[in-house]
């Protein structure tokens, strides 16, 4: 037996569905709470792009870093260097493309490779084509975002760069601290302790240490964690205590699948044991993957586009307009009216036209003195009036004399 309550509601919603009307809980339904997924099926349409760039001397696995990263190979055609070559080699800029799709989504990945940096044995400047690249890219965005299509703009601009640390140091060497104080405000740094199995975990503590400390002192602007919002949860805020306090993360890179504990994983296998790239008791590789990839990738290109290319383009606009105020002024689209300056030739009539003034405030002041005299008493009219004519030079008057 069905309640009365329970038929009646049932009578009711039967009775809307025959008139039409929408239940009450829609009415109170705009519709815009759907906005995020319109913006996500058409990002998800469009696509994303991200520009990574590699740089560090040769020999610390950056390749195979970014073969790891992302589960591919982009070094397959890749030449290998003899040590004669490698010295006359000179700082190169290589970019490989290649499209990914996870899930429905595709990812336009671009690696920036630098080989021959920091190989030489003089390495003045030798970053001078790694800065050159990042402002053409710059530049190029400018052009094409001040042109008239702007429907199609291809976004080259570099978001990160990855810079290798030698784990055979004590530190930052004199090169590293010069690269990336050319590059910080340039470009979003994540520096990285390259090799990490090749140092035990106590020395990758001390050497990550020095590294932020002298960071610190030589005042580089690496990429900054953004904050947490106060609604995140609370898995999502240690995760972000963890990756803050693991920077310079120490990783290890591989493409080998081993064989360890009756799983296979990628890892490098030594006489004495198995380094897992995906352990994270072994490496900050885990991390460095999540934060490239899973959190703060927007972040990255956030950051590229509304700082350091505003700071580009704000120094471009700053350039051409004292350009076209010093320069260009006929050509200048506003105006530019000159200051009115005298020359010699108006100050000149100036003086002339002052010295006239006092003259004749002089005469018309004598010429009052002289009407309180007897001696005008009975003179004819005219002779009053050619007084100031007849009067002597200002300079030649004695005290009252007439």
């Amino acid at each position: 037996m069905v309640p009365e309550k329970t038929r009646a509601a049932q009578d009711e919603t039967s009775e809307e569905q025959r008139s039409g009307k929408p239940p009450d809980h829609e009415k109170q339904y705009v519709g815009f709470a759907t906005l995020p997924n319109q913006v996500h099926r058409k990002s998800v349409k469009k696509g994303f792009d991200f520009t990574l760039m590699v740089a560090g001397e040769s020999g610390l696995g950056k390749s195979t870093l970014v073969n790891s990263l992302f589960l591919t190979d982009l070094y397959k055609d890749r030449k290998l260097l003899n040590a004669e070559e490698r010295i006359n080699q000179t700082v190169e800029i290589i970019k490989h493309t290649v499209d990914i799709e996870e899930k429905g989504v595709k990812l336009k990945l671009t690696i920036v490779d630098t080989p021959g940096f920091g190989d030489a044995v003089n390495n003045t400047e030798c970053w001078k084509p790694i800065t050159d690249y990042i402002d053409q890219q710059f530049e190029q965005y400018f052009r094409d975002e001040s042109g008239l299509n702007r429907k199609n703009i291809q976004d080259n601009r570099v978001h990160c760069c990855l810079y290798f640390i030698s784990p055979f140091g004590h530190g930052l060497r004199p090169v590293d601290v010069e690269f990336m104080k050319a590059l910080h405000e340039k470009v979003n740094i994540v520096p990285l302790i390259a090799k990490a199995d090749c140092l035990i975990p106590s020395e990758i503590r001390k050497l990550k240490e020095r590294i932020r400390e002298e960071i610190d002192k030589f005042g580089i602007k690496v990429y900054q964690f953004p904050e947490c919002d106060s609604d995140e949860d609370e898995e999502f805020k240690q995760q972000d205590r963890e990756l803050k306090e693991s920077a310079p993360f120490a990783v290890i890179g591989s493409n080998t699948v081993v064989e360890a504990k009756g799983q296979r994983v990628r890892g490098r296998l030594y006489p004495w044991g198995i380094v897992e790239v995906e352990n994270q008791a072994h490496c900050d590789f885990v991390k460095l993957r999540n934060m490239l990839i899973r959190t703060h990738m927007h972040d990255l290109k956030d950051v590229t586009c509304d700082v350091h290319y505003e700071n580009y383009r704000a120094q471009c606009i700053q350039q051409m307009t004292s350009k076209l105020t010093q320069d260009n002024r006929i050509e200048s689209p506003i105006p530019i009216l000159p200051l009115p300056t005298p020359d010699t030739e108006t100050e000149k009539l100036i003086k002339m036209k002052d010295e006239e003034v006092s003259t004749i405030c002089a005469c018309a002041s004598w010429m009052l003195e002289l009407e309180s005299r007897e001696s005008l008493q009975g003179c004819p009219i005219e002779v009053v009036l050619r007084l100031p004519l007849l009067c002597p030079p200002v300079g030649s008057w004695g005290g009252g004399q007439g």
